[in-house]
This record gives structure tokens, sequence and C-alpha cells, in this order.
């Protein structure tokens, strides 16, 4: 009995304070580093910029236009966290769009009600994509694939190559209005980051979407509905990009036939930079959201310093491809270990 109790007593003794432990847990994180290097990125920007980086129209215009990759990225993350990808994400968000400036200078409808109505059309096209997948059993690549390319058609043949404007003024006003410093959209795209977050973290739907994506199997044996959570992941989606819409309607102030083209390579870039599983079952709002800012840096250097766009394709993509090689690496090593 003592030998036992004086045991105890000396793993109590060697056990490391608690604190240091989760410093070093936390530091570890794709979190923490996705901070430090977006942290890094914004000072050298600042640095080479010659302090205009820090500019309160400079900051404005920076944040106002982080909304939309912030928003596209989390819809492309609620597909993922279920294995499966949406190649629709970006077109959708042009349709939308379109669709909405159409109903507001064509149809004569108010503002709000042609907001809702690009959010509804959003969830819409989604459920359509999650039934579609369960329904025929094709690979969700393929489906979205289809109808990214049917929606690109209908998005070109709601105004041809015409240009949407002057739509909204009170769209306008909210696309430049600030709260305390930081542009509304920004805002906005903040608070939609904070309910995906919830409803990942404290939902019934958001975890079994999360067990359908780990593991299939066990998540049937435990009484969850995979079907179901293809539906609400394309669905929330789509949702996702209706939302990204609304926000394009209120910051550009004109939409065309081109709106969406270039999220596709960003939809994808956010939530794999920022940790998520590509295989499922692991998501992370705010990696995304921090992986949203670095591209947007990079975006911003390219504009400062007249880098042709088709470099910085390349190296976001390499960088994507980078991260999902190392995650297929680490994946291979833990299972040969184990």
């Amino acid at each position: 009995m003592t030998s036992t109790v004086e045991s105890t007593a000396t793993r109590a003794a060697a056990t490391p304070a608690p604190a240091p432990g989760r410093l070093r847990r936390t530091v570890r994180t794709s979190e923490f580093t996705l901070v430090a290097l977006a942290v890094i990125g914004f000072v050298a920007l600042t640095l080479t910029t010659d302090g205009n980086m820090l500019s309160s129209g400079t900051l404005a215009a920076f944040f106002r236009f982080l909304a939309v990759p912030m928003i596209i990225g989390l819809a492309q993350m609620v597909v993922l966290a279920i294995g499966q990808m949406n190649l629709s994400v970006g077109v959708l968000t042009g349709f939308c769009a379109m669709v909405a400036a159409w109903a507001m200078l064509e149809a004569g409808l108010p503002a709000p009600l042609a907001v809702a109505g690009a959010m509804l059309l959003g969830a819409a096209v989604g459920l359509g994509n999650g039934l579609l997948v369960v329904f025929t059993r094709i690979n969700a690549f393929i489906v979205t694939l289809a109808t990214m390319t049917i929606i690109d058609g209908l998005r070109y043949g709601v105004n041809g190559p015409g240009t949407y404007q002057d739509y909204s003024a009170g769209l306008a006003e909210l696309g430049q209005a600030s709260l305390l410093g930081l542009p509304v959209v920004f805002l906005i795209a903040c608070a939609v980051a904070v309910m995906v977050w919830f409803f990942f973290a404290r939902t019934v739907p958001g975890r079994h979407l999360l067990a359908s994506g780990g593991s299939p199997f066990a998540a049937r044996l435990s009484g969850v509905s995979n079907d179901r959570s293809i539906v609400l992941a394309h669905a929330l989606s789509g949702l996702l990009a209706g939302v990204a819409a609304v926000l394009t309607l209120a910051q550009s102030g004109s939409v065309n036939a081109t709106i969406g083209d270039d999220l596709l390579l960003p939809s994808f870039a956010a939530p794999i930079i920022g940790g998520v599983a590509l295989a499922g079952g692991v998501v992370s709002v705010l990696g995304t959201s921090l992986a949203a800012f670095i591209v947007r840096l990079v975006d911003v250097a390219q504009a400062q310093f007249a880098i042709n766009r088709r470099w910085v394709d390349l190296i976001v993509g390499a960088v994507v491809l980078g991260v999902v090689l190392s995650g297929a690496i680490r994946t291979k090593l833990s299972r040969r270990s184990s």
C-alpha cells in the first residue's frame, strides 16, 4: 500500500503543470500556425508598402473584400465535412446574385425579398445537388461538375453579357457601411462563421455531419442517416453561396455573368489550408477564416506589386497541393505506426 501511495505521489510530482501542456498543444495546432503566418504576412506587407496597409481606406477595403472569400470557404467546408466536394459553389454565387439583381430591376421586387430569394435559391440548388448524389449514388464531384455547367449557362441566360447595376441604394449603402471601424459586410461574414461553428460544435445535425464524414459505417451503426447528412451538407453549402451572393451584391454595386468565375480555387484553398480534412470528419471554421485572410493578403500583394495573376494562382494551387500531400503522408505514417 505504501509503495502504491509513493508511486502515485511520484507520478503526480512528475506530471507537468496543465498550463504549459495546454500551451504546447495550442502552439502545435494548425490554427496557431495560421495566426503566425497571417501576422507575419500582414507585417511584411505593411513594411513593404511603407505603412499604406494601415491606412483606414486600405484596411476597410481589405476586410470588405475578405467577406465573400470567407463565406465561400465555409460553403466548401461544410461539404468537405462529409468527404465530398461542391464544384458549383462559385457559379452558384454568381447565379444567385444575377437572379437577385434581376428581381430588383426587372421584376420590381423590394431588396429584402430579393435578398431572401437569393439565399433560398442557393439552398434549393444545394438541396438538389444533395438529392442527386443520394438517389443516383454518383460521386458528388461529378454531380456538382454537371450542375456547375448547367448553372453557368443559366447565369448567362439571365441577362446575357449585360451588367446589372443601380439595383438597390440600400444594399449599396450596406456594402460601404462600417461599424466600429470595420465594414459591415465583414462583420456579417464573421457572424455567419460563428453560426457555422455553433452548428458543428453544439448541434446534433452538425455532429451527425462530422460522424458521417469521419466514418459512414460507424455513423450508420449509431443510427445516423448518412443520406440525410449528405443532403443537409449540400443544402447548407448552397445557402452559404446565397449569402455570398448577397454580400457580392452589396459590395460591388454591379453584377454580370462573370461573377463567381474566380471563386472556385479560393473555395478549396481556404478550408484545405485551414486544416479541413478532404476525407471528411474534421472541420475548422477558424482555420478556414484565417486561410481566407492569408489568401487575401496574397491578392493584395499581387495588386501592390503588379504580379501576374497566373503566378498567384500557381502559388496558391501549389500550397493547396502541398497541404493535401503532407496530410496524406501523415495519415500513412500514423497508420503504419499504429
